[in-house]
C-alpha cells in the first residue's frame, strides 16, 4: 500500500509539472502582442513564457482551478483526504497556507518549484516591445494635429506611464509584522479586487477583464484594418476597395480560429520585431534624405481643438503595458531592478518616437496619412507596407488567443460559475460549436473593419477608453486606496493630478473619436 501511495504522488507531481510547462508555453505569449506589439526574440518570448506559468491565469484576471486530492485507497489513508477552500498560487511562500494532507504537499511542491528568472535586461526588452510596436507609425498623424505639444504629450505620457507602472507594482506588497514588504498580490486583477473588498470583492476583476477583452479585440480589428489601409495604398490602380482588402486579409485570418497554443505562431515574433525595425529604419532613411526640405514652419503651437483628443488616445495607446507588469516584476531575478528598467525603457521610446514622429511630419507636413508609410514613394511604399502586412498579420493571432482564453475562461471554463457550458469535451478538444464561436469573433472583427476603416479614430478611441483607464486612472486610484496613509503629500498630490487630467483626457479623446467615427461613417469616408 504504502509503495502503491508514493508512486501515485510520484505520477502526479510529475503530471502536474509536465501541464505546467507544456501551458506556460503555449499561453503567454499572447500578452506581449497585446495592443499589436511582438514579444521578444523566440528563444526570449519562450522563456518568459516558461517562468510565467501559473501567474498567466492571475493575469488574465482569473483565479487558478482548485486543486484537490484524488481518493487514495478508497480513503482509508489516515490524514485529511482534500484540499480545503482555493489553492491560489503565492510567490515566496506568502499568503494563505493550503491545509495539510499526506497528498496536500502537491500544491506547494509545485508553488516552489524552481522557475527560472528573468534578467532586467530580458524584462526591458519585452516592455520595449510593448511600447514601441508597429501602431508608432500613427505617431506623426498625432503631431499634425498637436504641433510641439503632440511632442510634449508624448514626453508626458511617458513620464506619467512610467510613474503609474510603478506605483502599480507597489500595490502588490504590503508591510509584515517586522516592516518588510511582503508580494501579498500576483496581478492587475487581485489589485482591482482588493480595492473593491469587502462589499465588492470581485467588482474591480470584471471592471479590468472587461477593458483588456476590449483592448483586446479592437487590437484585433485594427490589425485588420491597417491590413487593408496598406494593401489599398500599395497597389491603388487594382480594381479592390480597402474594404476588400480587408476580407481577403480576415480570410487568411479564419485559421486563427483552430488555434490550439501559441507555441508555434511565437516562432515568427523575432522575425516581426526585426522587420519593423527595418522599417523604422527606412522611412526614417527616406525623411534623413529630405532634410533640406523639412517643413519647421508647419510645426506649430497651436492645435486642432476637434482632433487634437484623437491625437492623445493614439499617443497613450502607443504606451500601454500595465496589464502585465506585475507577472513581468514577479518573474525577475531581483525585483529591485524593476523601476530602473522601467526608466531607461520609457526614456529610450519617450526619445525613439518623439524623433520619428518629429522627423516624419517635418518630411511630409500637412500631407501626413494617419500611416505614416502611405507618404512614401510608390515603390519604396509597395515593398514597405507588404512588409508590414505580413507583421500585422502574424501579429493578429497572439491578441486573438488571449481574448479568446479570457472568454472562455470567464463564461465556459468557471465551473459551477459558468455562465455556459464547456466548450471543450472530456478529452480536451474543442466542440465544434466553441469553434464556431472563435470564427464568429475573426468574422466579428472583419465588421467592424469593413463598416469602420479609420485606423487613427480606432487607435484614438481604444487608447481614450481602455489605455487612459489601465495607464492613468485605475493605477492612480488604486494607489491611493491602499496606500494612502503612507504616501507622502506630493505622491497624494500626483496621484489625484493624474486622475484628474487622465479622466478628462479619457473623456474628451472618446467622445471625440466616437464623433469622428460618426461623421466618417455617416459622409462614407474612407481614407
Amino acid at each position: 500500500m504504502a509503495t502503491l501511495i508514493r508512486s501515485k504522488i510520484s505520477n502526479k507531481l510529475s503530471n502536474a509539472a509536465t501541464t505546467v510547462t507544456n501551458k506556460s508555453q503555449a499561453k503567454v505569449s499572447g500578452m506581449f502582442a497585446k495592443l499589436g506589439f511582438q514579444a521578444a526574440t523566440d528563444e526570449e518570448g519562450l522563456g518568459f513564457a516558461a517562468c510565467d506559468d501559473l501567474d498567466y491565469d492571475h493575469r488574465q484576471g482569473l483565479q487558478m482551478d482548485i486543486l484537490k486530492n484524488d481518493e487514495i485507497g478508497g480513503g482509508e489513508i489516515a490524514g485529511e483526504g482534500t484540499l480545503d477552500g482555493d489553492s491560489h498560487y503565492q510567490r515566496d511562500g506568502t499568503g494563505p497556507t493550503p491545509s495539510a494532507s499526506k497528498d496536500g504537499g502537491l500544491c506547494s511542491e509545485l508553488a516552489g518549484l524552481d522557475k527560472p528568472k528573468i534578467t532586467a535586461w530580458e524584462a526591458g526588452w519585452n516592455v520595449t516591445n510593448a511600447i514601441q510596436g508597429m501602431f508608432v507609425l500613427g505617431l506623426p498623424y498625432a503631431i499634425l494635429h498637436g504641433g510641439y505639444l503632440g511632442l510634449f504629450l508624448i514626453i508626458f505620457a511617458a513620464v506619467v506611464c512610467c510613474y503609474t507602472g510603478k506605483i502599480l507594482i507597489s500595490c502588490l506588497y504590503e508591510e509584515n509584522e517586522d516592516g518588510q514588504l511582503v508580494r501579498v498580490r500576483d496581478s492587475y486583477v487581485d489589485i482591482a479586487n482588493a480595492c473593491c473588498a469587502p462589499r465588492f470583492p470581485s467588482l474591480g476583476g470584471h471592471i479590468v477583464n472587461v477593458a483588456q477583452i476590449i483592448e483586446l479585440v479592437m487590437t484585433c480589428i485594427l490589425y485588420v484594418v491597417v491590413s487593408g489601409n496598406l494593401m489599398y495604398n500599395s497597389f491603388p490602380t487594382l480594381p479592390v476597395s480597402q474594404r476588400s482588402w480587408a476580407i481577403i486579409a480576415t480570410a487568411a485570418l479564419l485559421p486563427c480560429a483552430f488555434l490550439k497554443n501559441l507555441k508555434a505562431v511565437s516562432k515568427f515574433s523575432l522575425l516581426c520585431t526585426i522587420a519593423h525595425f527595418i522599417i523604422n529604419v527606412l522611412v526614417i532613411a527616406y525623411c534623413l534624405s529630405r532634410a533640406r526640405d523639412w517643413a519647421w514652419d508647419k510645426v506649430k503651437f497651436y492645435i486642432d481643438v476637434k482632433k487634437f483628443p484623437i491625437s492623445i488616445g493614439i499617443i497613450v495607446f502607443s504606451y500601454t503595458s500595465q496589464i502585465f507588469l506585475p507577472s513581468l516584476e514577479g518573474n525577475m531575478q531581483k525585483p529591485s531592478e524593476f523601476h530602473c528598467m522601467m526608466n531607461w525603457t520609457h526614456i529610450a521610446a519617450c526619445i525613439l518616437k518623439g524623433l520619428f514622429a518629429l522627423v516624419a511630419y517635418l518630411t511630409w507636413a500637412d500631407e501626413t496619412k494617419e500611416v505614416i508609410t502611405d507618404n512614401l514613394p510608390s515603390g519604396i511604399r509597395a515593398v514597405v507596407n507588404l512588409f508590414l502586412v505580413s507583421k500585422a498579420l502574424l501579429s493578429y493571432p497572439l491578441p486573438f488567443f488571449a481574448a479568446v482564453e479570457v472568454l472562455e475562461k470567464s463564461f465556459f471554463q468557471e465551473g459551477g460559475r459558468a455562465f455556459f457550458p464547456d466548450c471543450y469535451g472530456g478529452d480536451g478538444k474543442l466542440k465544434s460549436w466553441g469553434l464556431s464561436l472563435r470564427c464568429l469573433l475573426v468574422v466579428f472583427t472583419m465588421l467592424m473593419a469593413i463598416y469602420v476603416p479609420h485606423f487613427a479614430l480606432l487607435m484614438g478611441l481604444t487608447g481614450s477608453l481602455t489605455g487612459a483607464g489601465l495607464c492613468f486612472l485605475l493605477p492612480s486610484l488604486f494607489h491611493l486606496k491602499l496606500l494612502w496613509r503612507k504616501l507622502l503629500w506630493h505622491q497624494v498630490f500626483f496621484d489625484v493630478a493624474i486622475f484628474v487630467i487622465g479622466g478628462i483626457c479619457s473623456i474628451s479623446g472618446f467622445i471625440h473619436s466616437v464623433e469622428g467615427l460618426v461623421e466618417a461613417y455617416k459622409y462614407n469616408l474612407v481614407d
